[in-house]
């Protein structure tokens, strides 16, 4: 049984995880760096342990340190979030050792699904729709060459172990192929450790779909609806909403990725929270992308269209209970947008923007969600990721949710550093996003301003 537990993470995902163990009875741990001593988690938490210095290497990422923590703690659960360790399989068995349990899938799960060449393959075997491309990672330019000749160009480029927009190249014919390989490869090693890279067809203009899965141990698997991820720059999210406002995507078209979702959590003996990515072209057909096996940063779309505490879910699963929902229970209600708040410079190159909040004004009112661990006062640091809040919307339709959204945006005043806040208002004025004509492709071709907080909607 559950009765503690240490929240290896930070920001926003940390006090969200925080409020949740508090409304399940249990009491909470947080880790710092010595960065983070003032942050919001460091001292909402039960109890907190400084784990290390600010570099993410020797704090957040540093396995020993927090198996530590919960040592001198008692913690008996660990809660990853999601980055840094969330999808470590070696720190997952090392909390399976310590009998320390891990609030997420099995090590094994995380292996299977890490690699993207096997999860790919994996996949294939379980019958769920994959991209044309190679079978596992392509070691010469000659089998790449071999490959792209036989599926057709364009094509993409992957890092096997990557994730978070890196290692991937855009190949639009023989002559790029070779350097965009080995740039791709490169950029893997840096990033991961791991040089391998996979091809496979790149799909003209699609949406990024993904399902939110929850699994228990006894083999029970829902599914929770899709969210619409497709609003992205340069790979990275910016906006999400949920359900997907796509022409195509129609209840039975939901039902059918619903349906391969669950199969791909089945293929490798799933628990917890899940998500299966697919890539949808514009007739509506889907292909397997990844799966994160963690918690999303976009969960709270879900959360407000079902009703289901998706956190707490975990939980539960994670303490040996019964999933609280079957798949009849589930049902899509109103439309629900999340924007990401970044302390960034837009016109800038969306330079990061560390800095002290001199003043702060968060949104409210019915159907105003904010997740964040900023405060007046706060000092952000320059060692870590700069996305600061989120700001959800939710209405009863994608049309009162936007106009809902930006006069929240209108009101969301951050004083002392930039932020995209304007940014995401000016997104939100385009007529396309308004008539949801966009795909993954749409951020990179128009250019949207912006650079501070507070504007007028």
């Amino acid at each position: 049984m559950i009765t503690k537990v240490l929240i290896a993470n930070r920001g926003e995902i940390a006090v969200r995880i925080i409020r949740a163990c508090r409304e399940y009875g249990v009491r909470t741990v947080a880790v710092c760096s010595e960065a983070d001593r003032s942050a919001l988690h460091a001292q909402i938490a039960d109890e907190t342990v400084c784990i290390g210095p600010a570099a993410s290497k020797d704090s957040y990422l540093n396995v020993k340190n927090i198996l530590s923590a919960c040592e001198i703690t008692g913690a008996n659960a660990v809660h990853p979030g999601f980055g840094f360790l969330s999808e470590n399989a070696a720190f997952a068995r090392a909390c399976a050792k310590c009998s320390i349990e891990f609030i997420g899938p099995s090590a094994d799960a995380i292996d299977r699904m890490g690699n993207k060449a096997q999860a790919k393959e994996t996949m294939r075997s379980a019958g769920v729709p994959v991209v044309p491309g190679s079978d596992g990672i392509v070691e010469t330019v000659e089998d790449a060459r071999r490959i792209a000749g036989e599926i057709g160009y364009p094509v993409m480029v992957k890092a096997s172990a990557g994730g978070g927009g890196r290692g991937i190249r855009l190949v639009r014919d023989e002559e790029e192929l070779a350097p965009s390989m080995l740039a791709a490869q490169q950029e893997a090693l840096s990033f991961f450790g791991d040089s391998g890279v996979y091809i496979e067809k790149f799909i003209e203009d699609p949406r990024h779909i993904e399902i939110q899965i929850l699994a228990d141990k006894f083999g029970n698997i829902i599914h929770l609806g899709e969210r619409d991820c497709s609003m992205q720059r340069r790979n990275q999210k910016v906006l999400e909403e949920s359900p997907s406002p796509a022409a195509f995507m129609t209840q039975e078209l939901r039902e059918k990725m619903g349906r391969a979702a669950i199969l791909a959590a089945k293929a490798v003996n799933y628990h917890s929270a899940g998500t299966i990515e697919f890539l949808v072209d514009r007739y509506g057909n889907f292909y397997f992308m990844e799966m994160n096996t963690r918690i999303q940063v976009e969960h709270p779309i879900t959360e407000l269209v079902t009703g289901v505490d998706i956190v707490k879910e975990q939980l539960r699963i994670a303490d040996g209970r019964f999933l609280s929902y079957s798949q009849r229970d589930i049902r899509l209600s109103g439309h629900a947008i999340e924007c990401r708040i970044n302390a960034e410079n837009p016109s800038q190159g969306f330079r990061p923007s560390p800095g002290t909040i001199r003043a702060l004004y968060m949104p409210g009112g019915p159907g105003v969600r904010i997740d964040s661990a900023m405060y007046a006062g706060y000092t952000i640091p320059p060692y870590y990721d700069s996305m600061i809040a989120k700001l959800i919307t939710y209405a009863g339709s994608r049309e009162e949710a936007i106009a809902k959204m930006k006069w929240a945006l209108a009101e969301f005043i951050v004083d002392g550093v930039d932020t995209n806040i304007e940014f995401q208002l000016n997104l939100l004025r385009d007529e396309d996003f308004e008539r949801a004509e966009y795909d993954i492709g749409f951020l990179n071709r128009k250019k949207f301003s912006g650079s501070s907080g507070g504007a007028k909607a």
